[in-house]
């Protein structure tokens, strides 16, 4: 099974050149760590949004270990992770265990536990509660270069209705490359709050324009609960 840590930051002004060095020496491989199976940096568009224009000032960095641990650790003592909050004016991080996951990732799969009790903001809670569970989501595809046109065009309508989604605690767009390697990170205050957007609207029509037209060469959906965030 595999945990993740998301990392997300904005960075202060002063420091834009320090991230784009670090999207130029991603392509080189993932920096080393006890249990780290694989690793992203991810740029974003403006003000952390999903549109085309880049915003240099937006990062995030995308990890998965082979246990919780080994995640723990990292968040705490990577050098990586450290060189972000320094630099950054507002910063966020989660670890994450992913609950159901379909798809690769540069060829990488994401491997669910074979058991996922709910976790929210204690451990003490589960799933007769009563409670709402807080709940992440990961989208992130390979665009076919044909057919990206389709795609970009379905993007304003879904973000807008994300940008007005009832429960959406948090979202940003991040991406490998410019037009053809996106992703999209989301954090819900439910699986109710989350499914309600995701079955309805305009992201429902854009995902099944997607699968309809084959817009994407590799894709993969995740879904999450948060251990810490």
């Amino acid at each position: 099974m595999h945990t993740v840590v998301v990392v997300l930051s904005r960075l202060r002004p002063s420091s834009v050149g320090w991230a784009v060095s670090r999207l130029v020496m991603s392509a080189f491989g993932p920096t080393r760590w006890p249990g780290l199976v694989f690793q992203k940096v991810l740029g974003s568009g403006e003000q952390g949004g999903f549109g085309l224009k880049p915003g240099l000032d937006h990062q995030g960095l995308f990890t998965a270990f082979d246990s919780p641990d080994a995640a723990d650790h990292f968040l705490e003592n990577s050098p990586q992770v450290k060189a972000y909050q320094d630099r950054s004016e507002d910063f966020f991080a989660a670890v994450l265990r992913p609950v159901s996951s379909r798809g690769q990732w540069s060829g990488f799969e994401l491997k669910p536990p074979e058991t996922n009790p709910p976790v929210g903001p204690s451990p003490s809670l589960n799933a007769s509660d009563g409670l709402e569970h807080p709940v992440a989501s990961l989208t992130r595809a390979s665009i076919r270069p044909l057919k990206a046109r389709r795609f970009w065009a379905q993007s304003p309508d879904a973000e807008d209705d994300l940008a007005q989604a009832q429960g959406c605690i948090l979202a940003v767009g991040l991406g490998e490359a410019p037009l053809l390697r996106q992703a999209t990170f989301s954090l819900w205050k439910s699986q109710a709050a989350m499914d309600a957007y995701a079955r309805s609207g305009a992201h429902q029509r854009a995902i099944q324009a997607a699968y309809g037209q084959r817009f994407f060469s590799e894709s993969m959906f995740v879904r999450f609960h948060p251990l810490r965030f």
